[in-house]
């Protein structure tokens, strides 16, 4: 599929142009205060260049999930101020999404300035099921950009939207899909990198190739194990979700994460591996602990003999040993999600262990977004110590599965 690029864009000339920017700035929050920024400034590039270039730049974007309606807990406004911090240049928040605010502080913007408009997810038209009132807000966000003249007095091109939100392409949302079809649009240096390794994992991956997946819920991941399945030399199973694949396996799992609807699902999945070759590793040892709780008091044990009071909360020391060995020799590594809690200290060894023996390798290795990011760089894990890591953990998830991506797609030419 062949895409306009921002090239395309800054060649034919964006000074003195409104350009509207759809990034990913969904970054964790504790209180006012982002604790994980990796979003914020995998955006910069693109805003950067435009800036650079004269464009009078509007950022659209969302944080969390508010149900269609202004709420205080959900505002950009920490993110326009960090924006800020790592532009050097102050960042202009809009009050709303394209109310009498937006109207003021986008069209007083002079070139090279940047502006935020409020989270996006405020207006419900964004995530709305009904095309039309997706529609409308596109054409509110679109007008937003509006015929804009440089202050040589010359008359812009008028406005133009860049896709550059990985972690969004994979919903049909007013400021994703539906603005493309109303200003000419152009696919930015994240999204188009993002593709590209994405297309490594699935056109003929250097092999042997093997993917770990984690976190907490295997019906998050349903359709990217069945496709994987058909894909990958090696499929390692950690977190909460491998706790469905031992129960499945006749194991007990004491009180550890559950999927009981999935059972029959996951037995399909271990009789689909054997009869592919894949090999599919799960844990032999794991954290059995009293509790979920950072302080928990816990004690290793076998996988198949998880006591019936206790709830695994991390893989073993076994299994780290175990799954770095499998990792070793791969040629592709994707990784999404982790392998234990590893918000809390005594249950991030486990996710450490796969990350650091992932980054040893000589791997092709791709951390896929989310949690796994997160854990990165919570752990204080060199990030050029993996040949990619993702801003979009679904967007990914998605493309493994091999589903279509509506943001995507509009972009092609």
């Amino acid at each position: 599929m062949a895409f306009k690029t921002l090239d395309d864009l800054i060649s034919e000339g964006v000074a003195g142009r409104r350009v509207l920017v759809r990034a990913d700035l969904n970054v964790p929050l504790d209180g006012d205060r982002i604790t994980d920024d990796g979003r914020v400034r995998a955006a910069l590039p693109t805003i950067k260049r435009l800036a650079g270039s004269g464009a009078r730049v509007i950022v659209a974007a969302h944080l969390g999930r508010p149900k269609g309606a202004p709420d205080p807990k959900f505002s950009l406004a920490p993110v326009a101020a960090r924006l800020g911090e790592l532009l050097g240049a102050e960042v202009a928040l809009a009050g709303d999404v394209v109310g009498e605010s937006a109207k003021s502080v986008t069209g007083a913007l002079s070139d090279g300035q940047v502006a935020l408009l409020e989270n996006v997810r405020f207006d419900p038209r964004e995530t709305s099921k009904v095309e039309e009132e997706r529609a409308g807000l596109a054409r509110e966000l679109a007008e937003l950009t509006g015929e804009s003249a440089s202050d040589s007095g010359a008359v812009g091109l008028g406005g133009a939207f860049v896709s550059d939100g990985f972690g969004v392409v994979h919903r049909k949302q007013a400021s994703v899909f539906d603005i493309a079809g109303v200003l000419p649009a152009y696919t930015g240096g994240l999204v188009l990198a993002e593709l590209e390794v994405l297309r490594k994992l699935t056109e003929e991956p250097a092999r042997p190739y093997a993917v770990v997946l984690g976190g907490a819920k295997v019906s998050d991941k349903l359709g990217v194990i069945a496709n994987l399945l058909t894909k990958v030399d090696r499929l390692l199973i950690g977190g909460g979700m491998a706790y469905t694949f031992l129960k499945a396996q006749g194991y007990e799992v004491g009180g550890s994460l559950l999927q009981a609807d999935q059972l029959d699902q996951v037995s399909g999945f271990l009789a689909e591996a054997e009869k592919r070759g894949v090999e599919l590793v799960l844990p032999v040892d794991v954290l059995a602990a009293t509790g979920f709780a950072a302080d928990a008091p816990y004690e290793v044990v076998d996988a198949t003999a998880i006591p019936a009071d206790r709830q695994g909360l991390d893989i073993g020391p076994r299994t780290r040993e175990l799954f770095a060995g499998k990792l070793a020799d791969a040629e592709t590594v994707f990784w999404n999600g982790p392998m234990g809690v590893f918000e809390f200290d005594a249950f991030a060894g486990g996710t450490r262990a796969v990350a650091e023996a992932i980054a040893a390798s000589d791997a092709f290795s791709v951390v896929g977004g989310g949690d796994s990011a997160a854990a990165v760089r919570q752990l204080g894990l060199p990030e050029d110590g993996f040949s990619h890591i993702s801003t979009g953990g679904g967007a990914s998830l998605e493309y493994l599965e091999g589903k279509d991506l509506p943001g995507v797609s509009v972009l092609g030419e």
